[in-house]
C-alpha cells in the first residue's frame, strides 16, 4: 500500500514521527511544500525519509486574531500537487491542513476514486477563530469529501464536528516527539532551582509574554520578600522589548536565545516550572516536553496542550491569558506552593504524558488508514 504524506515541512519533533510511520506501512512519500520556512531556526533534515520538495508559491501575510493580537502566517500553495499525485499513485493520501494542498487532494480523489482522503486538521476552535469566510465555505465542501480525519484533540474534534462529521471518522493525533531524554531528567530539586520559571518557544506577540510580564511585575513588587529566576529560551520579535521591560528587583531574567532542539533536556532540567501563557497554540508541544521533565505547567488554556492535558493544581496551573486577574491568581498559586507538594506534581506531570509517546500516535495513523482501506 502507497502513503502520501502532504505537509508543509518537516520539524525536528515531526521527524522521529513520521520515520516511525515510515517503519509500519509499505512505502510512504512525504510531499513537502518547502523544505524550512525562513522564520524557523531549524535545518532541514529528514534522514532517508522518501521526500519530494514541492513546487511552490508562498504568500505572507500579516493576521489579526480576534483575541487581539497580530501574527505572521505563511500560505504554502504547492501548485504541482496534482501532477506529483498522478505519478505517484497512492493508495491513500495523508493532506495537513485544509488549505491548496488538501483542495488538489480532493481533486485527485475524484478522479481516483479509489484513492482513500485523511485531512490532518492541526487546529483547535481557538485557531480558527476569525480566519475569514471563504475558508469556512470552502471547508464546508471539502471535509465531507474526506474518508476520516487526525486531529490534536478534543477542541479539534469539536471544530470538525461543525462541518457534519460524524465522530467514528475523527482519530487523535497530538503533537508528540521522542521524550526519552526529557524522562531522564532528574526529579529531585533544590528550593531555587523547584521555583524556577521557564519559558521556551518563540518570542512573538501571539505567546502571550508581554501580558505575562505585566502579572510578573505586579506580582513581583506585591511579594518583594520572594525571589524568582525565569529563564527564558528562544528568539522574536519582542525579544528587545522583553529585554528591556522594567521588572522589579526580585525578578531575575536570563535569556538564553535560540536553543538546538538536541540541548533542550539540558535547559528544562534548570527550572521547576514551566509558563506558556499563550494567546493561541493549536497544540503547544514545549508542554509535552516540560511534563516529561517533570515540570508542573503554568499555562494558557488557549493552548490545546494545556486544555487536553494540565489539571489544575494537579499536574499545574491554568487560566485565559486575556484575564490579568487570572494570570496572577495561578502565578501566585505556583509561586506559594510547598515543596512537597511542587514534587507531587512534579510525579504526576510526568505521568500524565506517559501515554503520549511517537508509538501511541502511530498507532491511531495506522487506526485511520485501515478504517478507510477497509470502508
Amino acid at each position: 500500500m502507497k502513503i502520501a504524506l502532504l505537509t508543509n515541512f518537516i520539524t525536528p519533533y515531526r521527524l522521529p514521527l513520521y520515520k516511525e510511520i515510515s517503519k509500519r506501512v509499505e512505502k510512504l512519500k512525504i510531499f513537502l511544500s518547502t523544505p524550512m520556512e525562513d522564520n524557523r531556526n531549524w535545518k532541514p533534515e529528514w534522514d532517508d525519509l522518501d521526500v519530494t520538495v514541492q513546487k511552490n508559491i508562498t504568500i505572507k501575510k500579516n493576521w489579526k486574531h480576534s483575541h487581539g493580537f497580530k501574527d505572521n502566517l505563511y500560505i504554502h500553495i504547492p501548485y504541482d500537487t496534482l501532477f506529483l499525485l498522478k505519478k505517484y499513485k497512492p493508495d491513500v493520501i495523508i493532506s495537513s491542513e485544509m488549505g491548496a494542498r488538501t483542495i488538489q487532494a480532493s481533486l485527485y480523489k475524484i478522479f481516483n476514486p479509489k484513492c482513500k482522503l485523511i485531512i490532518w486538521a492541526t487546529l483547535s476552535e481557538y485557531s480558527e477563530l476569525g480566519r475569514g469566510k471563504l475558508r469556512g465555505i470552502i471547508r464546508k465542501k471539502l471535509l465531507p469529501s474526506a474518508d476520516a480525519f487526525l486531529a490534536n484533540g478534543q477542541s479539534g474534534k469539536r471544530y470538525i464536528n461543525k462541518f457534519g462529521i460524524d465522530d467514528k471518522k475523527i482519530f487523535f493525533a497530538p503533537y508528540t516527539t521522542d521524550i526519552k531524554e526529557f524522562l531522564d531528567i532528574p526529579q529531585e530539586k533544590d528550593e531555587k532551582t523547584a521555583n524556577t520559571l521557564l519559558f521556551v518557544g518563540q518570542i512573538v506577540e501571539r505567546k502571550g509574554l508581554l501580558q505575562f510580564f505585566d502579572v510578573l511585575k505586579t506580582w513581583g513588587d506585591a511579594n518583594p520578600d520572594k525571589k524568582v529566576n525565569f529563564i527564558i529560551g528562544g528568539d522574536g520579535r519582542e525579544k528587545n522589548t522583553l529585554e528591556n521591560y522594567s521588572l522589579p528587583q526580585n525578578i531575575k531574567l536570563e535569556f538564553l536565545g535560540n536553543i538546538d532542539f538536541k540541548k533542550l533536556p539540558e535547559v528544562y532540567k534548570r527550572a521547576g516550572i514551566f509558563v506558556f501563557p499563550s494567546l493561541l497554540d493549536e497544540w503547544g508541544l514545549v508542554v509535552n516536553e516540560a511534563l516529561a521533565s517533570g515540570l508542573p505547567v503554568l499555562g494558557s488554556l488557549y493552548s490545546q496542550s494545556v486544555e487536553e492535558l494540565i489539571q489544575d493544581g494537579i499536574n499545574g496551573f491554568t487560566f485565559h491569558p486575556d484575564k490579568k486577574d487570572e494570570i496572577y491568581y495561578a502565578l501566585d498559586k505556583a509561586l506559594s506552593v510547598d515543596q512537597q507538594k511542587l514534587k507531587e506534581m512534579r510525579d504526576k506531570a510526568r505521568k500524565t504524558i506517559d501515554f503520549l509517546t511517537i508509538e501511541y500516535v502511530t498507532d491511531n495513523i495506522i487506526k485511520a488508514i485501515d478504517f478507510v482501506t477497509k470502508k
